[in-house]
């Protein structure tokens, strides 16, 4: 009884939920290794602190993520214009009064239950439901600029315009998102360029207002890690150095779990650089099998893409795992030394509070997508019983002994 049960209620790709357990799986063993000597020093030998938090944190992503699956996927279209409203007035906020971490306000504290998050994962969630709204909503009436100006582009620009003074990386990796989508909904390719266009001029703006007011924009970080990339003075800066040396240990095999040396060095070992310590740990196989799980995850939401009956579903599910792997691949880029420093999380993997549950919600929302198209193919009758049925029901051709009856 129990298991027909759980067959019932864990609904969706099958695959995907096995690639899910495995990413929150190897976080766990990952975040345990980076942050081992880190809580040794700082609970007075209790090595287990970070990974009993992260735990807790994994449990609670994957409530949220079975209750969204639950969910008709639909609901996620009535709510859209509702969380997209929200995400502004949150981003505004945060750019006055929020926490100032590494001299970036990203965080806000919600009063009572004291609990920080970063507004730009609730904002970036929202807008990608609002872009899969309108898209499929206005996808035979985007005809001319007004019709992909002001349902499309407006909202894009304002959510990656509010997000880009505190966190560059995190609206960058939003834009390019929203024009992907563009060119999923079947958006004109004039009207992408011309989104592209005003993404340049939105950066261009943001820069002006640094001009004038130095610390509303972190102008400064961006010019010296882009500075350091290119020049590669001092290795790339420290961080980068220590990540090239992880990698280096770690060769074909790996050092083992839990053998790491570089975690003791290497700043946010157990966040924006835990591929690093997973390619010291586990080796260069163990790295790229990270790397085949979000690409392998991006193949099976594709086939969900392909059998969805509605846009909204196909487009939701496309969005919010474009943006997860993108940022997958960010943050392993860095670690790698391939692009500057970002500041990018590996999703489901690097230690987190509320980023390991927005993350796991968009995961309960593509499920939720996936479960209502399984639903429809087990209601539609597999060929070979149609065609059985068929052939039961069809008269019988007449014998020799039928005709001679008459």
């Amino acid at each position: 009884m129990l298991q027909i049960t759980t067959k019932k209620e864990w609904k969706g790709d099958k695959v995907m939920w096995l690639i899910i357990g495995i990413l929150i799986g190897f976080g766990l063993l990952a975040v345990y290794s980076a942050t081992g000597s880190m809580a040794y020093l700082r609970y007075k030998g209790n090595t287990e602190v970070y990974l009993l938090k992260q735990l807790v944190m994994a449990g609670i992503g994957l409530l949220c993520m079975y209750a969204c699956h639950r969910q008709n996927y639909l609901i996620y279209n009535k709510l859209a214009p509702v969380l997209f409203l929200l995400a502004i007035p949150l981003l505004l906020y945060t750019l006055a009064f929020g926490v100032e971490t590494n001299d970036a306000k990203r965080w806000i504290t919600l009063p009572v239950i004291n609990l920080s998050f970063q507004t730009s994962d609730y904002a970036r969630l929202a807008l990608i439901m609002y872009l899969a709204r309108s898209l499929s909503n206005k996808q035979e009436y985007i005809k001319d600029f007004k019709s992909a100006f002001i349902p499309v582009m407006v909202p894009v620009l304002l959510i990656c315009g509010l997000i880009a003074p505190a966190n560059l990386s995190t609206a960058l990796l939003l834009f390019a998102t929203s024009v992907m989508l563009m060119f999923v909904g079947r958006v004109s390719f004039k009207y992408i360029f011309m989104m592209a266009f005003f993404g340049i001029l939105l950066f261009g703006t943001v820069v002006l207002i640094w001009w004038f007011f130095p610390d509303a924009v972190r102008v400064d970080t961006w010019i010296s890690r882009i500075t350091d990339f290119i020049s590669n003075e001092n290795g790339g800066g420290y961080q980068v150095q220590q990540s090239k040396i992880a990698i280096a240990n770690g060769s074909w095999l790996g050092l083992g779990p839990g053998n790491s040396t570089q975690r003791n060095f290497l700043p946010a070992a157990y966040a924006d650089y835990i591929y690093a310590i997973i390619c010291e740990e586990y080796g260069l196989i163990g790295a790229t099998g990270i790397l085949l799980l979000y690409l392998w995850l991006l193949f099976r939401v594709s086939r969900i893409v392909m059998k969805s009956p509605k846009a909204f579903g196909a487009i939701l599910a496309m969005g919010l795992t474009l943006n997860l792997v993108v940022q997958a691949f960010a943050n392993m880029a860095v670690s790698v030394n391939l692009v500057p420093v970002t500041g990018l999380t590996l999703p489901l993997v690097s230690m987190g509070g509320t980023s390991v549950l927005f993350t796991s919600v968009a995961f309960g929302i593509i499920m939720s997508v996936s479960k209502f198209i399984e639903s429809i193919q087990e209601e539609q009758p597999a060929p070979e019983n149609e065609l059985m049925k068929m052939a039961n029901t069809s008269p019988k051709p007449k014998t020799v002994e039928d005709e001679s009856d008459h």
